[in-house]
């Protein structure tokens, strides 16, 4: 059956009238009455009967009726929704965050503070093809992401975290093999930065022994200070430490990752990511240079 006989159909089922009908539709009237008697034809039973000058429903045509009722309520609000759904996703952002997800986090609050209306999916899957910005590292496969339009990598010094109390506290730089004995507090092996951390500690020639680990940098800070170890601490992607953690700068080997921001291209393009994407990069210059003072 053709959508378009079903809905003459129903037009007329509407009206109860072949001329109204027709000319609601802008169709000829005679067109309209072959298509309904096509579609009789076709199902083999008569929809409509005459009485007097007027028409109305056989019980088949009620039937039919009342089936289509719903479809077409549902086809003629397609339109609309689709609108609606084009005006969501122009104005969401879909970010993929693999890295710096706390001053990420921190960014996104605060651009939701000057563009209430601007709605964002966040996720953290580094084979998620469908995002419009990125944040990742060095140390991730960026041929799994969407092709860039726009990318700026930022370079990140990463400290070495002891707790107030340590022996270390007031060392004024470090080499990293100097705590290859110490307990290390560490994000769960999962996450990138870890293995950044790793790497690191390779580099000085030792696997490290980790007393804590968790996904979460707040608890890897919060174990620091409570000295059940030491640990690493980006520049500033996490923001600041507490009262009870001292930074101490590593000299050897030279500690520091590349943060990659990108802005991707997207079969559904959203007309604020570009913005958001500015945004992002001066909130993290901003927290860069706070940590620099």
């Amino acid at each position: 059956m053709e959508l378009a006989k079903l809905r003459y159909f129903y037009t007329v089922a509407k009206y109860g009238h072949v001329t109204r009908a027709a000319e609601a539709i802008h169709i000829a009237q005679p067109a309209l009455t072959k298509a309904i008697k096509q579609l009789e034809e076709e199902l083999g039973v008569p929809l409509f009967y005459k009485k007097g000058r007027n028409i109305f429903l056989t019980v088949y045509g009620e039937y039919l009726r009342s089936k289509l009722e719903g479809v077409f309520l549902q086809l003629d609000s397609i339109s609309t929704e689709i609108e609606i759904l084009k005006k969501e996703t122009r104005n969401t952002v879909k970010l993929n965050v693999l890295a710096a997800s706390t001053v990420v986090t921190d960014a996104v609050v605060s651009y939701k503070k000057k563009h209430p209306e601007v709605f964002f999916q966040v996720i953290q899957n580094e084979t998620e093809t469908d995002c419009d910005i990125s944040v990742t590292t060095d140390m991730a496969d960026v041929s799994l992401l969407p092709a860039f339009k726009k990318r700026r990598v930022i370079a990140e010094k990463i400290y070495l975290a002891v707790p107030k109390n340590s022996k270390y506290a007031n060392y004024s730089s470090i080499s990293l093999k100097e705590v290859k004995e110490e307990g290390f507090v560490n994000l769960a092996g999962s996450r990138l930065f870890r293995a950044v951390c790793d790497r690191l500690c390779a580099y000085a020639g030792f696997k490290p022994h980790n007393s804590f680990e968790s996904d979460s940098p707040v608890a890897v800070r919060n174990i620091i200070g409570a000295s059940a170890g030491v640990g690493f601490w980006p520049e500033y992607s996490w923001g600041s430490v507490s009262a009870d953690v001292a930074l101490i700068p590593i000299v050897e080997p030279e500690c520091q990752r590349e943060i990659v921001i990108g802005l991707h291209e997207s079969p559904l393009p959203s007309s604020v990511a570009p913005d958001f994407y500015e945004y992002l990069l001066q909130f993290l210059q901003k927290r860069c240079r706070k940590s620099t003072k």
